[in-house]
């Protein structure tokens, strides 16, 4: 799929609508079902820490005046409409966050954040009105420097996230631009280019020469060959003829065909492809994030607290005591440190990730590694190295001889792009066989392929073709073989077999051993396979696998992931195809090799770059820690906020202490710098 040019000046609206709805989107993430963007965050946070760096200088933080700060004539004029702009501009994303979170009576990260920059702007405008028209000595405190301070580390905080969670390219938007926005539509003599979406079953199109084929059908009138490596994996260049099924998505060759649509706009295989991917991330993106919840904790612990001592204060001080403990207890609450707690970890979790093979691309997958109990993985080319070499060359029948044979043979798979065909092209090279033409070659799914030679029919197909239909063949002839493991490949001509190729992969290095860690970690490896039942066995035996499933064609690996899950275990699957998308986005981890397709990568959470399987016990063990250093930078985040929120509302005071902003302001500093330095100290 890399290596296509599947590039298409327009996307229809149908699709741009596909992207944006997707809430693991690349430049979108939500918070209180508001959709933030991650370049207008971005900006948000560059221009607000410039309109902060000159409150930070000028105005005192709770009270307290640093050895940078100074104040000149008219600077709490200066600082009084920075941070009205900063309230306004860089607070909105989280006003909208709060309407949300309220309106689902959810208040979450975003209220607290709200609450604490609602309150320090008013109670500072107050404070700003009051003094200036009181020219007392005694100045009421504001709360700018907090305002400004927390709108700039709440909008690095969130940018740092979106940044570590949203890296991934939106797997539906690559399935939706694998076909074009328009069509040839046939009217009679006449061609007319229609949107897709007017197109329904049975109406005519016209495929062009290097174009997509836009949607599913047969066949009606011209020939060539099309290119469906996208969508079977299995072959390249197949010839297609009066009456040849053609698939949405596939690449027409250097002919122009008229095709009869068999499914509209909607219903086709990627249509169907792209509802599972859709179903399947819908359902991850509802998981709610455990300082979402920690945040809604905290905030109606402020504000309770914050009444309770506003009430007693009241009662038993004056208004401007109260007012003030009010107005501390709910600026100390705000959530600094809790803001970066998970954002930096997870920031360093994917920069270690990076160095070691693997990228995170849903930070989900890290607290859903906790739960994973089965890992189901392809054999080819991911617990094997997918380079086949052939171990053997048999005639059956008497009218053709080995080098015929081959010859044949090596002429069907002349057009795949299968491992197992470059092997058998590269073998009959070097045994200096010239490879027959064939005509009509075709992909038979989950089977093997067919062709035609001289009006006769030839299949090159695997032990599950042959017992379906009844093909008779000497199995103690291939069981010498199927014994090592080999996978074999038969050639049949008018229901007889010809003869046979048998070919041997090789089990990558690190597998044997990938697999004894993951059983020692109680997970359950299981293979799965197209290869024939008794090859599966032997080498799931070489591999140390207990579990495989053989014989499969590309749609039953996403039955065995929901039949594992229906039955109350959390898969982990392994895969690299367009037809792996679907069971890597319904599995509770999936895991895309790096060599695969774009769409099975964008449809995983995790990638492995180095295509080693081995590397999943690396991304077991950095999830571990890193859920673990999460866990502890939350308790430092709010653990702050349990200690300093009774205090500032003064549940001391009877002893005679009660906490000072200016103390408060300098333990929330701490708190985040201690929530900062424990996230850099996460290692593998």
């Amino acid at each position: 799929m890399k290596n296509m040019d599947m590039k298409h000046e327009n996307m229809d609206a149908k699709q741009e609508d596909m992207k944006m709805d997707m809430s693991s989107g690349h430049d979108m993430m939500m918070h209180g079902g508001h959709m933030m963007d991650m370049g207008d965050l971005r900006q948000k946070f560059w221009v607000s820490l410039i309109l902060g760096i000159p409150v930070f200088i000028l105005s005192p933080i709770m009270g307290l005046h640093l050895p940078f700060q100074f104040e000149f004539p008219g600077s709490d004029w200066i600082v009084l409409i920075l941070s009205t702009i900063l309230y306004f501009y860089g607070g909105k994303p989280f006003l909208t966050g709060a309407r949300g979170e309220l309106a689902e009576r959810k208040p979450a990260m975003m209220t607290l954040i709200t609450m604490g920059i609602s309150v320090a702007y008013i109670y500072s405008l107050y404070a700003f009105v009051m003094n200036d028209l009181i020219h007392s000595s005694t100045r009421i405190m504001d709360f700018f420097w907090e305002l400004a301070s927390l709108i700039v580390i709440m909008l690095l905080g969130h940018w740092i996230e979106m940044k570590s969670t949203m890296s991934a390219g939106n797997a539906l938007q690559k399935i939706a631009s694998l076909v074009p926005n328009q069509v040839h539509m046939v009217h009679g003599s006449e061609t007319m280019d229609h949107d897709i979406s007017m197109v329904k079953k049975d109406d005519v199109i016209e495929v062009r020469a290097g174009e997509s084929v836009p949607l599913d059908g047969h066949v009606i009138a011209g020939s060539g060959y099309i290119n469906e490596s996208l969508i079977t994996g299995e072959s390249k260049a197949v010839k297609k003829e009066l009456g040849s099924r053609v698939v949405g998505g596939s690449i027409n060759g250097d002919s122009t065909i008229k095709v009869q649509v068999d499914k509209s706009a909607g219903e086709g295989y990627l249509s169907q492809i792209s509802k599972l991917v859709s179903d399947a991330q819908s359902k991850r993106s509802k998981t709610q994030m455990l300082a979402d919840r920690v945040s809604g904790w905290l905030f109606y612990a402020a504000l309770i607290a914050g009444l309770l001592s506003f009430i007693y204060w009241l009662i038993f001080g004056d208004m401007n005591t109260a007012l003030n403990r009010l107005v501390t207890v709910l600026v100390i609450a705000c959530p600094h440190a809790l803001g970066l707690a998970i954002p930096l970890v997870m920031s360093r979790s994917t920069s270690i990730a990076a160095t070691n093979g693997l990228i995170i691309r849903d930070n989900q997958a890290i607290e859903n590694s906790r739960k994973i109990d089965y890992v189901a993985m392809d054999k080819t080319g991911t617990l094997t190295e997918g380079k086949f070499t052939v171990n053997g060359l048999q005639s059956t029948d008497s009218s053709i001889d080995d080098n015929g044979l081959l010859a044949i043979i090596a002429g069907i798979e002349g057009s795949s792009s299968h491992p197992i065909a470059n092997s058998i092209v590269q073998y009959a090279k070097d045994q200096k066989v010239t490879a027959v033409a064939m005509d009509n070659v075709k992909a038979i799914k989950g089977y093997g392929m067919s062709a035609t030679l001289k009006d006769q029919d030839y299949y090159l197909i695997n032990m599950k073709y042959l017992n379906e239909n009844k093909i008779d063949v000497d199995k103690k002839l291939v069981q010498t073989y199927l014994d090592k493991g080999n996978t074999i490949s038969f050639l049949v001509n008018k229901g007889k077999v010809l003869g046979f190729v048998a070919l041997g992969d090789t089990i990558k290095k690190n597998t044997v051993e990938f697999i004894k860690e993951l059983k020692a970690r109680n997970i359950t490896p299981i293979m799965l396979t197209g290869d024939n039942k008794e090859a599966a066995a032997i080498m799931a035996k070489q591999m140390g696998i207990d579990e495989f499933r053989g014989e499969l064609l590309p749609e039953d690996k996403h039955n065995v992931i929901e039949e594992l899950e229906r039955n109350g275990h959390h898969v982990m699957m392994v895969g690299d195809g367009i037809n792996d998308a679907p069971s890597l986005a319904s599995a509770t981890i999936g895991v895309a090799i790096g060599a695969g397709t774009d769409v099975a990568i964008d449809s995983a959470q995790v990638v492995l770059y180095n295509s080693d399987p081995s590397d999943i016990i690396k991304f077991l063990k950095l999830s571990h820690h890193t859920y673990k250093k999460t866990i502890e930078n939350l308790w430092w985040g709010a653990g702050y906020n349990i200690l300093a929120i009774p205090l500032a509302a003064g549940v001391l005071a009877g002893v005679g202490f009660v906490l000072s902003p200016a103390v408060g302001a300098i333990i929330m500093s701490l708190s985040t710098v201690v929530v900062a330095v424990n996230a850099m100290t996460l290692k593998m």
